[in-house]
């Protein structure tokens, strides 16, 4: 992590914060596996990266790999730490039970119905990188609502230039 930016302090939600995601039909299990959600405080920066405040507004935070993943309900804002997560739940992209008995990667529009869910698949933080991280996902569910996203981002970015070797017939 850049050590020019503050630490994030880490806390645990409310019972008032348990109750509202409770009321929104978020269970228990969701909140707290496979890593307990937490809260910090502080804002997004203009680039995107969390800002620890000790009186800025409160954001549910969820551990990923190398990130933590920062989720604003009030706002249906996103932020990350280190700018390294591409996915809320991508640890779930190359879980092989993901796929197991003709299952799909589920993708959902954003974190609330992904808890519901039980964090059963990903929200997409980073469309630029789609193409590159879902491609060897054998099967993908998709929320219709983000259908245009996907197809729009589901293509390398870049291919190769091409050129043609034409070959000649020799006649006999």
């Amino acid at each position: 992590m850049n050590p020019t930016r503050s630490e994030v302090w880490l806390t645990t939600p409310t019972n008032a914060e348990l109750g509202w995601l409770v009321g929104q039909g978020v269970s228990v299990e969701a909140m707290v596996h496979p890593s307990p959600m937490l809260v910090a405080t502080g804002s997004a920066a203009h680039d995107g990266l969390f800002e620890h405040a000790d009186d800025g507004e409160r954001w549910l935070a969820f551990e990923e790999p190398e990130d933590y993943v920062f989720w604003q309900p009030r706002r249906a804002q996103m932020s990350t730490f280190a700018g390294r997560a591409f996915a809320l739940g991508e640890e779930t992209i190359t879980k092989a039970g993901t796929y197991a008995f003709d299952c799909a990667l589920n993708i959902f529009a954003d974190p609330l119905d992904w808890l519901r869910a039980k964090r059963d698949g990903i929200v997409v933080l980073d469309w630029a990188n789609a193409f590159d991280r879902l491609r060897d996902s054998p099967r993908i569910a998709i929320v219709e609502t983000l259908l245009p996203t996907y197809r729009r981002h589901m293509r390398p970015s870049r291919l190769p230039e091409l050129f043609v070797i034409s070959q000649k017939r020799q006649v006999a």
